[in-house]
């Protein structure tokens, strides 16, 4: 199975020329999935929503679709306590924890976005007992990822990461119930880890990938990119497709193997990206 996962679309400061680049190239694919974590507006207006819609209405795959703190106004106050969530509910998805479920894979989206915290993520009492009940639920030979905007885990050497608000007691209860792979965006960056080199707690290693921006002019300093995640088991294999200024290219891949206290890494076949199986 293959699933993809783009984050910080950013329409309204968007490159359409990568934007097509990205819909042709995904629609190529035999994708299980698209998981878009967040971010989908730059202002989070109504004609923001509307081409994010459009795009996600060309894209052949099933979509799975949670918000980002971008995604609820910033300069119009009024709005953004009384309706955050309003414009995004009513032209993307009225679901703010969306569950994609088939044989060997379960996927959960929950909602980091909050109106007082704009920038910075939270997670509630209530989203972590709903990921206790989908994923517990789940049998142990499903293939099970969360995804969120924020993220759980810091790039590499950052000091101060803004993670997610109340994100260890989540990874606690994802490690009970076996979630393999956390899919976040929100800093821009794309990298790869496991939790437990952050979260001393945790004993039961849970993968990480981080998707940089899919389609913004504002990139900080990374080419824009997004994940694609091929699952064979019991192997993960997480590649890395970054903009070259023409196309989509591969860029670094990782592959893992389940073992019994969650996954080893295993040495990568290289860089050069899909093999023909993988798309259509």
């Amino acid at each position: 199975m293959l699933v993809a996962h783009l984050s910080d679309l950013h329409f309204g400061r968007h490159d359409p020329a990568v934007v097509e680049v990205l819909r042709s190239e995904l629609n190529a694919l035999d994708l299980a999935l698209v998981a878009v974590s967040g971010d989908l507006t730059q202002r989070a207006r109504r004609g923001e929503f509307e081409t994010a819609r459009t795009f996600l209405d060309s894209l052949v795959a099933p979509k799975l679709v949670v918000p980002g703190n971008h995604d609820i106004p910033l300069l119009d106050v009024v709005r953004r306590f009384v309706s955050p969530l309003g414009r995004y509910r009513r032209l993307v998805t009225d679901d703010l924890a969306p569950f994609f479920a088939i044989p060997g894979l379960a996927i959960l989206g929950v909602n980091t976005a909050r109106s007082a915290r704009w920038k910075d993520g939270r997670l509630s009492v209530a989203q972590i007992d709903l990921i206790r009940s989908r994923f517990c639920s789940v049998g142990t030979p499903a293939f099970k990822v969360l995804v969120t905007h924020h993220p759980f885990l810091p790039p590499p050497g950052e000091t101060e990461p803004a993670l997610v608000e109340r994100g260890p007691q989540a990874l606690l209860v994802a490690e009970r119930c076996g979630v393999d792979l956390l899919l976040a965006g929100h800093l821009y960056l794309g990298y790869t880890g496991d939790v437990r080199s952050h979260h001393v707690t945790i004993r039961r290693s849970i993968l990480v990938a981080q998707a940089g921006t899919a389609t913004s002019v504002r990139t900080r300093g990374e080419p824009n990119g997004y994940n694609l995640v091929r699952l064979d088991a019991p192997c993960v294999e997480l590649h890395a497709r970054v903009w070259d200024g023409r196309a989509f290219a591969a860029g670094r891949m990782e592959r893992y193997e389940r073992v019994r206290d969650g996954w080893r890494a295993l040495p990568a076949p290289g860089t050069a990206g899909l093999s023909a199986a993988g798309r259509r």
